[in-house]
């Protein structure tokens, strides 16, 4: 059994904003998981400078359609080619409190509209996309020139040069501009004249590997099932898949905790032993990465925070209905005090692999030293310069140490800054596995 991120994104209903003028009603319940009324998203509370790079940099669910920023109403709207790709963005902006810049993002659904029929049409028949692709394209050119060329058609979105290759690829506001540059740039500009234009794939329907893994716990696939992880390449069965944990998600959080509970990462386990210790409350956690533990053995409890809210649901549902145990003592399971986002930075770390648990490689045990240094005591307290532990793993026949760190960010402080120290410069540093990632196994 398995859930997904939630978290509150709260939308002004009263606002008014549409996706052509900013005008229009925003429309439906906004914490509506399983339909979309609309394949337009409204954002509100956007700052002023944000660019419509910033604005879709946040965007991975499905291809888009049209982008539009209304600094002046600090507003945005963005249009999917498909409704469910609206469905899976809507829900994920609120589950994880979507945050662009400083300010949190109001979310809400803007008044449905008819795509263009030629848009549909040129999608349908060649694959149209807000992506321009140019091919055998001369040395020396530069971004600057490409935007400046295709900027005529509209706005732009981002632009990537890969001058090694001759290839660039040009994403536009919307599809109807992109259709456009592919159908005139050629005759237009003698420069492309026999150049390659077409479309290339929308940078925000790519399958990402969190969403791969997200998938993956829900469907409670083990990474090793390679004919079932293949599927989670396809957008369209990882989109259902996402979307049935957010709704699973919201319905978990919010029965408990009512709808501010929304995006809850925090856990509340109680009713531990006197003798409890932390690294046994971190054995029986799993279906997702932690940010952190929080051992209060006084109170004789813990409060565990996932990196993702649909985890921590997950994680809820599963104790709720199994019971979880440690030292043959049933805990007390409840949601702990709303944990907030997760900070970007470390959304951002997390993506490129850290977890709580440091990995040292390539440790001698031979040398008297080093065999010193690193046996769990000492090693404790040289780690403890960045943060409390909860286990020290030695493995001497594979010449390494795993240490793992109640919080994240002492992690990513340890990875950044040990390497500088003589006993660990000829190490391999990096992160290890967070075994509380593991799939939940029912028993």
């Amino acid at each position: 059994m398995s859930i997904m991120p939630g978290r509150t994104a709260v939308c002004d209903l009263n606002l008014l904003a549409a996706p052509v003028d900013g005008s229009a009603t925003v429309s439906s319940n906004p914490l509506n998981f399983t339909s979309a009324p609309s394949r337009t998203v409204y954002l509100g509370n956007i700052a002023p400078e944000v660019t419509l790079r910033e604005l879709l940099d946040h965007v991975q669910s499905g291809v888009v359609e049209d982008a539009r920023l209304f600094p002046a109403k600090s507003c945005a709207f963005v249009s999917f080619v498909d409704e469910n790709s609206a469905l899976l963005f809507h829900s994920d902006a609120i589950l994880n409190r979507l945050r662009i810049g400083d300010r949190d993002v109001k979310i809400g659904w803007a008044t449905a509209t008819l795509m263009d029929p030629l848009v549909a049409t040129r999608i349908q028949s060649e694959g149209a996309t807000r992506n321009v692709y140019l091919g055998n394209l001369p040395d020396g050119v530069s971004r600057y020139e490409l935007t400046k060329d295709l900027s005529v058609y509209g706005e732009i979105d981002s632009v990537k040069l890969l001058s090694s290759k001759g290839v660039a690829f040009v994403h536009m506001a919307s599809i109807g501009q992109a259709i456009h540059a592919v159908a005139n740039l050629q005759r237009d500009n003698k420069i492309y004249s026999d150049r390659r234009v077409s479309f290339g794939k929308d940078r925000c329907a790519y399958v990402t590997k969190l969403q791969q893994s997200r998938a993956a716990q829900f469907l409670g696939l083990p990474e090793e099932d390679a004919v079932r992880m293949e599927q989670l390449r396809d957008r369209d069965f990882v989109s259902n898949v996402l979307l049935q944990q957010a709704a699973a998600t919201a319905a978990i959080a919010t029965s408990a905790g009512g709808p501010n509970n929304l995006g809850n990462r925090t856990i509340y386990v109680g009713n531990l032993s006197a003798r409890c210790r932390i690294e046994e409350v971190c054995n029986v956690v799993r279906g997702g990465l932690l940010q952190s533990v929080k051992f209060l053995p006084d109170r004789h409890v813990c409060f565990v925070t996932f990196a993702d809210p649909t985890a921590a649901a997950q994680f809820y549902a599963m104790a709720s209905l199994h019971g979880l145990t440690i030292q043959r003592r049933r805990c007390k399971i409840g949601w702990g005090k709303h944990s907030g986002p997760l900070p970007a930075h470390l959304a951002d770390a997390i993506s490129h692999g850290a977890s709580r648990n440091v990995y040292f490689g390539n440790v001698n045990w031979q040398d008297p030293a080093v065999a010193e240094f690193f046996e769990e005591r000492h090693l404790r307290q040289a780690m403890s310069h960045f943060g409390e532990m909860e286990q020290v793993n030695a493995v001497p026949e594979r010449r390494c140490v795993f240490v793992n760190f109640t919080n994240l960010e002492s992690a990513i402080a340890a990875v950044e800054q040990v390497k500088k120290w003589p006993q660990f410069q000829q190490l391999k540093v990096n992160y290890g596995k967070d075994r509380c990632g593991n799939v939940p196994v029912e028993s």
